[in-house]
């Protein structure tokens, strides 16, 4: 009987070593490959030359605009193969000819899938580049996004543009200047992540970061007096490098 009384003390702790040194090897599992990498992505994806970035886009008269809510990585080149590879139209340049077969095609209901886009301006200039996706038969109704170049390159080394998508989903006057425009329709990240989708199914995107919490500011209105929401984040989507002529 005392021997088995002994036998029993030492097993139990032997028990006990045993789930310490389990439960020290689980925490070592957890925090060396769950949470510690996750922090370090986080902390890398920040992106810090994006810190300083405008979160907005203004209008000629210097009425805040549309939010920023893309950013993308690669040449003029590159965005304008990827956005065609993805069905997408240039937006023609706002001239009188173009403004007055925009008001034509919007009374007669025609397609207009190069309908000029309203200029807005990002670090004191209008968008370079503009692309739509026509939706129904007039250009009342359309997806949209405007690109801006950065002034300095992103941390590859490439080119780096902000961009700004919204859908157009009616024509009205401003509620700010009374003027003749298309008015929003206020789901923006419905639209950022619709650019995004289009662009991944061309097979166009090399990777996809996302920041978080870029946009503080989750609520707001555009340079129409239109209604937007956003949850603040932010894709950085890095387009395949278009080939080198030889």
């Amino acid at each position: 009987m005392s021997n088995a009384a002994t036998i029993i003390p030492h097993a139990s702790r032997g028990s006990l070593i045993a789930r310490i040194v389990l439960g020290f090897l689980g925490l070592y599992f957890v925090m060396a490959y769950i949470i510690v990498p996750a922090l370090w992505r986080r902390a890398e994806s920040r992106r810090p030359e994006l810190d300083q970035f405008p979160r907005i886009s203004d209008t000629k008269d210097g009425i805040p605009g549309d939010p920023l809510n893309l950013a993308v990585v690669g040449s003029e080149e590159d965005i304008a193969r990827a956005m065609q590879a993805a069905g997408w139209h240039p937006a023609d340049p706002i001239t009188l000819r173009s403004s007055l077969r925009i008001a034509e095609d919007t009374v007669l209901r025609k397609p207009d899938p190069d309908a000029p886009v309203s200029n807005l301006y990002v670090w004191g200039h209008k968008q370079e580049l503009a692309y739509e996706f026509p939706v129904g038969h007039d250009p009342r109704r359309r997806h949209h996004v405007r690109f801006w170049r950065a002034p300095n390159l992103d941390i590859s080394g490439r080119p780096l543009w902000m961009a700004g998508a919204t859908y157009d989903e009616r024509v009205g006057l401003s509620k700010t200047t009374g003027q003749i425009t298309h008015h929003i329709g206020p789901d923006v990240d419905k639209e950022r992540d619709n650019v995004l989708a289009a662009l991944e199914a061309s097979g166009s995107v090399v990777s996809v970061e996302w920041i978080d919490d870029f946009n503080p500011n989750t609520t707001g209105r555009n340079g129409g007096g239109d209604p937007y929401h956003t949850d603040g984040r932010l894709p950085v989507i890095e387009l395949k490098a278009t080939p080198a002529v030889p």
